[in-house]
């Protein structure tokens, strides 16, 4: 699992234009992982699609035990009874087989997404269905290491600004906008020591 090559100079930055950033930065050790697994990224994604970390987490455990491996084959060999009794509502369990099949038929192209802008991979992923701007929001933060992702749907990082700047929840779109314009080149790494502020664990796609 590698590190972003932005990160150290991204700490530096963010802590010069940031007091409140500059604390958490100093506060939690580590950095952006990735497993270089765009599959597996993108089912970890569509499962924690509306629900919390935790039963995210929970899901995402049966799920990893019932197919030995998260492959797009070992999941599309999965029945609906066996992929149900790990906590998967009947559209995500549809998603994940749309995405598996997208896989397996090389419909998914992921190295075409290198020459993409940000806004341009977002939408050439939510063409799969089961795919939104949140879950290609989450693929191109955690698998691609993007660095200027601001994943503003996710309930987690309003959360975090809400109780690291002591606003109202959710913050207010004028402040979103501020805030990515001040952390902007390096919206990723804002986020994920947000996300780190409020969560014990790192969060992981």
């Amino acid at each position: 699992m590698s590190k972003p090559k932005y990160w150290e100079y991204g700490k530096k930055f963010l802590s010069k234009k940031d007091k409140i950033l500059k604390k958490l930065i100093l506060r939690y050790k580590g950095n952006l992982k990735t497993r270089k697994d765009p599959f597996f990224s993108l089912c970890k994604s569509i499962v924690g699609q509306q629900i919390s970390v935790q039963a995210a987490s929970s899901v995402w455990n049966k799920l990893e035990n019932k197919a030995k491996k998260i492959t797009p084959k070992n999941i599309s060999k999965l029945n609906l009874r066996q992929l149900s009794s790990c906590g998967l509502s009947r559209q995500k369990i549809s998603y994940l087989r749309i995405l598996s099949k997208k896989f397996l038929n090389k419909e998914l192209d992921i190295k075409k997404m290198k020459k993409m802008s940000d806004q341009e991979a977002i939408k050439y992923l939510v063409q799969v269905k089961g795919i939104g701007t949140w879950t290609a929001e989450m693929f191109l933060f955690f698998n691609q290491m993007r660095p200027d992702i601001f994943p503003i749907q996710d309930i987690g990082l309003l959360r975090a600004i809400s109780i690291n700047y002591k606003t109202k929840y959710p913050p207010s779109s004028i402040q979103l906008k501020k805030l990515k314009k001040k952390w902007s080149p390096y919206c990723t790494m804002a986020t994920w020591y947000l996300w780190r502020s409020i969560d014990p664990e790192p969060v992981n796609y």
